[in-house]
C-alpha cells in the first residue's frame, strides 16, 4: 500500500465537538435573532442566565454573535496558513479544512495542529 505525502491529509473533528459546538452556537443564535422562540423557564439556570442577558444585553449578545463567527474565520484563515507549513497543498482538502474550521473553529484547528507531517529521509 503507497505512503500518502500528506498533501491530501484530513481529519473530521470528534462527533462530541460537532455536536456541542453545533448546539451552543445553535442557542445562541436563537438568543440572538428568536428569543421569542426559546422557552426559558423550562431551561432552569441557563434559561435564567439568558433571559437576561436577552433583556439586558441584547446589544451586546449581537455584538458577541458576531465577534464567534469572526474567530471561527480567523482560526479558519490560520488553517490555511497551517496547511501549507504542513505541506497540505490539495485544495480540495484545504477547503475541507476552511470549512470545517469555519464551523467548528478551534476543535478543528487543534486536530490541523497537531499533525506531523512525516519528514522525508535524506542519505
Amino acid at each position: 500500500m503507497a505512503k500518502s505525502d500528506g498533501c491530501d491529509y484530513f481529519r473530521r473533528t470528534s462527533l462530541f465537538w460537532i455536536i456541542t459546538v453545533t448546539l451552543s452556537m445553535g442557542y445562541f443564535t436563537c438568543t440572538v435573532f428568536v428569543p421569542e422562540k426559546i422557552p426559558f423557564e423550562s431551561l432552569g439556570p441557563l434559561g435564567t442566565l439568558s433571559r437576561h442577558l436577552v433583556d439586558n444585553h441584547a446589544d451586546l449578545m449581537y455584538k458577541g454573535w458576531w465577534a464567534a463567527w469572526a474567530v471561527h474565520a480567523f482560526e479558519a484563515c490560520i488553517a490555511l496558513k497551517v496547511c501549507s507549513q504542513k505541506g497540505i497543498d490539495s485544495m480540495a482538502t484545504r477547503c475541507l479544512w476552511f470549512v470545517q474550521t469555519v464551523l467548528f473553529g478551534f476543535a478543528s484547528l487543534g486536530l490541523l495542529i497537531k499533525y506531523k507531517p512525516e519528514r522525508p529521509k535524506h542519505h
